[in-house]
Protein backbone atom coordinates (compact mmCIF):
# COMPACT_ATOMS: atom_id res chain seq x y z
CA UNK A 1 0.00 0.00 0.00
CA UNK A 2 2.71 2.47 0.98
CA UNK A 3 4.63 1.64 -2.15
CA UNK A 4 1.58 2.35 -4.30
CA UNK A 5 0.95 5.65 -2.47
CA UNK A 6 4.54 6.75 -3.01
CA UNK A 7 4.29 5.87 -6.68
CA UNK A 8 1.03 7.84 -6.97
CA UNK A 9 2.61 10.87 -5.29
CA UNK A 10 5.56 10.69 -7.67
CA UNK A 11 3.15 10.65 -10.61
CA UNK A 12 1.34 13.72 -9.23
CA UNK A 13 4.63 15.52 -8.76
CA UNK A 14 5.72 14.65 -12.29
CA UNK A 15 2.46 15.50 -14.02
CA UNK A 16 1.15 18.43 -11.96
CA UNK A 17 3.55 20.02 -9.46
CA UNK A 18 6.68 20.12 -11.63
CA UNK A 19 4.91 21.71 -14.63
CA UNK A 20 3.34 24.30 -12.32
CA UNK A 21 6.75 25.09 -10.82
CA UNK A 22 8.34 25.36 -14.25
CA UNK A 23 5.50 27.62 -15.43
CA UNK A 24 5.94 29.86 -12.37
CA UNK A 25 9.67 30.08 -13.12
CA UNK A 26 8.86 30.99 -16.71
CA UNK A 27 6.52 33.77 -15.58
CA UNK A 28 9.12 35.11 -13.13
CA UNK A 29 11.70 35.33 -15.93
CA UNK A 30 9.26 36.63 -18.53
CA UNK A 31 8.26 39.69 -16.51
CA UNK A 32 11.78 40.83 -15.67
CA UNK A 33 12.30 44.50 -16.57
CA UNK A 34 14.72 45.67 -19.26
CA UNK A 35 18.29 46.12 -18.08
CA UNK A 36 21.11 48.23 -19.50
CA UNK A 37 22.21 45.17 -21.49
CA UNK A 38 20.57 41.90 -22.56
CA UNK A 39 21.60 39.12 -20.15
CA UNK A 40 20.96 35.51 -21.11
CA UNK A 41 19.61 32.86 -18.74
CA UNK A 42 18.94 35.34 -15.95
CA UNK A 43 16.94 34.22 -12.91
CA UNK A 44 15.82 36.64 -10.18
CA UNK A 45 13.28 34.87 -8.03
CA UNK A 46 10.20 36.49 -6.56
CA UNK A 47 9.62 38.42 -4.39
CA UNK A 48 12.05 41.04 -5.69
CA UNK A 49 12.41 44.80 -5.86
CA UNK A 50 14.30 46.18 -8.85
CA UNK A 51 14.59 49.90 -9.55
CA UNK A 52 16.04 51.99 -12.40
CA UNK A 53 17.21 48.84 -14.17
CA UNK A 54 18.45 50.86 -17.13
CA UNK A 55 21.41 51.57 -14.84
CA UNK A 56 22.02 47.88 -14.06
CA UNK A 57 24.27 45.64 -16.17
CA UNK A 58 23.99 41.88 -15.58
CA UNK A 59 26.03 39.07 -17.08
CA UNK A 60 24.83 35.75 -18.43
CA UNK A 61 23.78 32.74 -16.34
CA UNK A 62 23.15 34.79 -13.18
CA UNK A 63 20.89 33.38 -10.46
CA UNK A 64 19.58 35.53 -7.60
CA UNK A 65 17.31 34.08 -4.94
CA UNK A 66 14.10 35.57 -3.51
CA UNK A 67 13.87 38.75 -1.48
CA UNK A 68 16.42 40.76 -3.47
CA UNK A 69 16.60 44.56 -3.57
CA UNK A 70 18.70 46.09 -6.35
CA UNK A 71 18.56 49.87 -6.41
CA UNK A 72 20.73 52.39 -8.24
CA UNK A 73 19.84 55.42 -6.11
CA UNK A 74 19.33 58.45 -8.38
CA UNK A 75 17.84 60.76 -5.74
CA UNK A 76 17.68 61.05 -1.97
CA UNK A 77 15.46 61.31 -0.11
CA UNK A 78 13.02 59.31 -2.17
CA UNK A 79 9.33 60.18 -1.70
CA UNK A 80 8.81 57.40 0.82
CA UNK A 81 11.68 58.76 2.97
CA UNK A 82 10.33 62.31 3.15
CA UNK A 83 8.26 64.13 5.74
CA UNK A 84 5.39 65.74 3.78
CA UNK A 85 5.21 68.57 6.34
CA UNK A 86 8.72 69.85 5.64
CA UNK A 87 11.01 70.73 2.77
CA UNK A 88 13.96 68.51 1.96
CA UNK A 89 17.21 69.19 0.19
CA UNK A 90 17.35 66.58 -2.56
CA UNK A 91 20.61 64.90 -3.52
CA UNK A 92 21.00 63.56 -7.06
CA UNK A 93 23.30 60.75 -8.18
CA UNK A 94 24.46 59.03 -11.37
CA UNK A 95 24.79 55.42 -10.20
CA UNK A 96 25.80 52.19 -11.91
CA UNK A 97 25.50 48.55 -10.82
CA UNK A 98 27.34 45.83 -12.73
CA UNK A 99 26.95 42.12 -11.96
CA UNK A 100 29.22 39.72 -13.82
CA UNK A 101 28.64 36.35 -15.47
CA UNK A 102 27.61 33.32 -13.43
CA UNK A 103 27.09 35.24 -10.18
CA UNK A 104 24.89 33.37 -7.70
CA UNK A 105 23.07 34.70 -4.63
CA UNK A 106 21.05 32.51 -2.28
CA UNK A 107 18.47 35.14 -1.33
CA UNK A 108 17.88 38.38 0.53
CA UNK A 109 20.54 40.20 -1.51
CA UNK A 110 20.63 44.00 -1.18
CA UNK A 111 22.70 46.14 -3.56
CA UNK A 112 22.41 49.91 -3.26
CA UNK A 113 24.55 52.25 -5.36
CA UNK A 114 24.84 56.01 -5.57
CA UNK A 115 28.11 55.85 -7.50
CA UNK A 116 29.15 52.32 -8.51
CA UNK A 117 28.95 48.75 -7.31
CA UNK A 118 30.74 46.11 -9.39
CA UNK A 119 30.45 42.37 -8.72
CA UNK A 120 32.81 40.47 -10.98
CA UNK A 121 32.34 37.05 -12.61
CA UNK A 122 31.68 33.87 -10.64
CA UNK A 123 31.09 35.53 -7.27
CA UNK A 124 29.07 33.48 -4.76
CA UNK A 125 26.85 35.31 -2.27
CA UNK A 126 25.13 33.55 0.62
CA UNK A 127 21.86 34.72 2.20
CA UNK A 128 21.22 38.29 3.35
CA UNK A 129 24.32 39.93 1.91
CA UNK A 130 24.23 43.73 1.77
CA UNK A 131 26.51 45.76 -0.49
CA UNK A 132 26.28 49.56 -0.45
CA UNK A 133 28.46 52.41 -1.71
CA UNK A 134 26.99 55.10 0.55
CA UNK A 135 25.59 55.55 4.04
CA UNK A 136 22.79 57.45 5.71
CA UNK A 137 24.12 60.59 7.35
CA UNK A 138 24.37 60.96 11.12
CA UNK A 139 26.20 64.28 11.44
CA UNK A 140 24.02 65.27 14.37
CA UNK A 141 21.47 63.70 16.67
CA UNK A 142 18.76 66.35 16.73
CA UNK A 143 16.73 65.11 13.76
CA UNK A 144 15.84 61.69 12.35
CA UNK A 145 18.69 60.12 10.41
CA UNK A 146 16.42 59.30 7.46
CA UNK A 147 16.23 63.06 6.74
CA UNK A 148 19.98 63.65 6.84
CA UNK A 149 22.04 63.58 3.60
CA UNK A 150 23.73 60.43 2.34
CA UNK A 151 27.50 60.52 2.79
CA UNK A 152 30.74 58.50 2.52
CA UNK A 153 29.85 57.69 -1.06
CA UNK A 154 32.62 55.65 -2.71
CA UNK A 155 32.63 52.77 -5.25
CA UNK A 156 32.64 49.12 -4.23
CA UNK A 157 34.16 46.19 -6.13
CA UNK A 158 33.84 42.48 -5.36
CA UNK A 159 36.59 40.52 -7.13
CA UNK A 160 36.20 37.53 -9.42
CA UNK A 161 35.32 34.22 -7.81
CA UNK A 162 34.97 35.58 -4.28
CA UNK A 163 32.69 34.05 -1.68
CA UNK A 164 30.69 36.18 0.76
CA UNK A 165 29.10 34.28 3.63
CA UNK A 166 25.72 34.73 5.23
CA UNK A 167 24.79 38.19 6.61
CA UNK A 168 27.92 39.88 5.27
CA UNK A 169 27.79 43.68 4.97
CA UNK A 170 30.16 45.45 2.56
CA UNK A 171 30.56 49.18 3.25
CA UNK A 172 31.39 52.06 0.88
CA UNK A 173 34.81 52.33 -0.73
CA UNK A 174 35.72 48.67 -0.22
CA UNK A 175 37.50 46.49 -2.78
CA UNK A 176 37.49 42.74 -2.15
CA UNK A 177 40.18 41.01 -4.19
CA UNK A 178 39.59 38.03 -6.42
CA UNK A 179 39.02 34.62 -4.83
CA UNK A 180 38.75 36.13 -1.35
CA UNK A 181 36.45 34.68 1.31
CA UNK A 182 34.44 36.77 3.75
CA UNK A 183 33.15 34.84 6.76
CA UNK A 184 29.52 34.88 7.85
CA UNK A 185 28.25 37.91 9.83
CA UNK A 186 31.28 40.01 8.90
CA UNK A 187 31.22 43.77 8.28
CA UNK A 188 33.78 44.71 5.62
CA UNK A 189 34.91 48.30 6.14
CA UNK A 190 38.39 48.10 4.54
CA UNK A 191 39.87 46.46 1.45
CA UNK A 192 40.49 42.72 1.52
CA UNK A 193 43.36 41.43 -0.65
CA UNK A 194 43.00 38.69 -3.24
CA UNK A 195 43.05 35.09 -2.02
CA UNK A 196 42.55 36.03 1.62
CA UNK A 197 40.05 34.99 4.28
CA UNK A 198 38.60 37.81 6.38
CA UNK A 199 36.16 37.59 9.29
CA UNK A 200 34.77 39.80 12.02
CA UNK A 201 33.20 43.17 12.76
CA UNK A 202 35.08 44.92 11.31
CA UNK A 203 36.47 42.16 9.12
CA UNK A 204 40.19 41.44 9.36
CA UNK A 205 42.33 39.05 7.35
CA UNK A 206 43.06 35.85 9.24
CA UNK A 207 44.47 33.68 6.42
CA UNK A 208 46.15 34.10 3.05
CA UNK A 209 46.72 31.64 0.23
CA UNK A 210 50.35 30.64 -0.11
CA UNK A 211 50.97 29.88 -3.79
CA UNK A 212 54.27 28.14 -3.08
CA UNK A 213 52.82 25.60 -0.65
CA UNK A 214 49.27 25.62 -2.05
CA UNK A 215 47.88 26.06 1.44
CA UNK A 216 46.01 28.62 3.49
CA UNK A 217 48.40 30.06 6.06
CA UNK A 218 47.82 32.45 8.98
CA UNK A 219 47.88 36.08 7.93
CA UNK A 220 51.02 36.76 9.99
CA UNK A 221 52.96 34.04 8.14
CA UNK A 222 54.54 36.30 5.52
CA UNK A 223 57.02 33.93 3.95
CA UNK A 224 56.22 30.99 1.69
CA UNK A 225 56.55 27.74 3.59
CA UNK A 226 55.75 29.26 6.99
CA UNK A 227 53.91 26.94 9.34
CA UNK A 228 50.17 27.34 9.06
CA UNK A 229 46.80 25.72 9.16
CA UNK A 230 45.64 23.50 6.36
CA UNK A 231 42.39 25.52 6.47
Amino acid sequence: MRRRMRAALRRVATRVIRPLYEYAEHLAEADLPAFANHPRNLQIERPRRLYDTDRVWIGDDVSIGPGSLIVPQTIYPTPVMRDPAREHEVQTFDPRIAIGHRVTATGGLTIAAMQEVVIEDDVMLASNVMICDGLHGYAHANEPYKYQPMFRIAPVRIGRGSWLGQNVVVLPGVTIGELAIIGANSVVSHDVPARAIAVGQPARVIKRWDAATQRWVPAHARRAGAVGSRG
